[in-house]
């Protein structure tokens, strides 16, 4: 049985910035970014960036799997702040919003790791679970249908960053229509 030692001070700060450098590469360049433009985006030399991450496959996991555990979290704060209507609705433009700007970072994800990898299956079950918990608190408020799942709601996000990519200005009238049609039908 091995247990791993806490990182330095010095190799934490380097290891985040290296995650920084990193989001920002694969958001820009997706699948194309490379560990060299990484290393220097980070201030770091490529020893300090293997050292953290021996492949590229490695560090976009765990850029990826960072973000995806960051919005879940985002989600639970939600949950405490406002009433389930509201938490998830703010919720649902916390994740266009991600989804969006980080378009290169979800493309490299499918192209490096494949839609069935581990981490992408690991950071699916994140999100259903984030959106689920809200979902629940909502439909059980009478706020959401019940007949909504939360792959539905992660469907129809996705769908509107896509519709709003030529269109971005619609971008929250779209969401409203999504938000309208999760609604219970009045009686």
């Amino acid at each position: 049985m091995t247990t791993e030692r806490p990182l330095r001070a010095d190799a934490r700060r380097n290891r985040e910035k290296v995650m920084v450098a990193a989001r920002a590469a694969f958001t820009e360049h997706g699948e194309k970014a490379t560990l060299d433009d990484i290393a220097r985006r980070a201030g770091v030399g490529p020893g300090t960036l293997y050292r953290h991450f021996p492949d590229r496959e490695t560090l976009l996991a765990e850029v990826y799997r960072n973000d995806i555990e960051v919005l879940a979290e985002r989600g639970r704060r939600l949950q405490e702040q406002f009433p389930p209507s509201r938490a998830f609705a703010e919720w649902l433009r916390m994740q266009f919003d991600y989804i969006k700007s980080k378009r290169g970072l979800g493309t490299a994800v499918k192209q490096m790791l494949g839609t069935g990898s581990p981490t992408l299956v690991e950071c699916k079950g994140i999100m259903r679970g984030a959106i689920g918990d809200l979902l629940v608190r909502a439909q059980e408020s009478g706020e959401i249908r019940k007949d909504v799942e939360p792959d539905d709601v992660l469907r129809l996000v996705h769908g509107v960053v896509l519709a709003t990519e030529t269109a971005p200005e619609m971008a929250d009238r779209l969401l409203g229509f999504v938000l309208d049609g999760l609604r219970p039908p009045s009686a």
